[in-house]
């Protein structure tokens, strides 16, 4: 592939230079991705998925926490029980209240 960049003009210049900016940062994903088809075809191949052979576990997805605990002052919000405590639920406990009496 020969190009004469001496008879390009400016514009051309520039515009080669972004496509080849491009190609060159994107070369490495592109040839990974090859790589994990043809690995993939190959395992289907033999029957398995590349997960399997690679030992690696489907992810699990979480189902959504239920609501434990809701703010007296407004039912609409309300907390799990997982995760930080909210300012709402820290400023009842404050106040005397138990974790019994802010249940759904």
């Amino acid at each position: 592939m020969d190009i004469n960049l001496n008879a390009l003009s400016l514009k051309e210049l520039k515009e080669l230079q972004s496509q080849v900016g491009k190609a060159v940062a994107t070369f490495e994903d592109r040839r990974k991705k090859e790589a994990l088809a043809e690995l993939e075809e190959k395992a289907r191949e033999l029957g398995f998925s590349l997960s399997e052979l690679a030992g690696m576990s489907p992810t699990r997805k979480r189902a959504p926490a239920t609501a434990k605990y809701a703010n007296p002052a407004n039912h609409a919000e309300t907390w799990s029980g997982r995760g930080r405590k909210p300012r709402w639920f820290d400023a009842a406990l404050k106040s005397g209240r138990k974790p019994e009496d802010l249940m759904v």
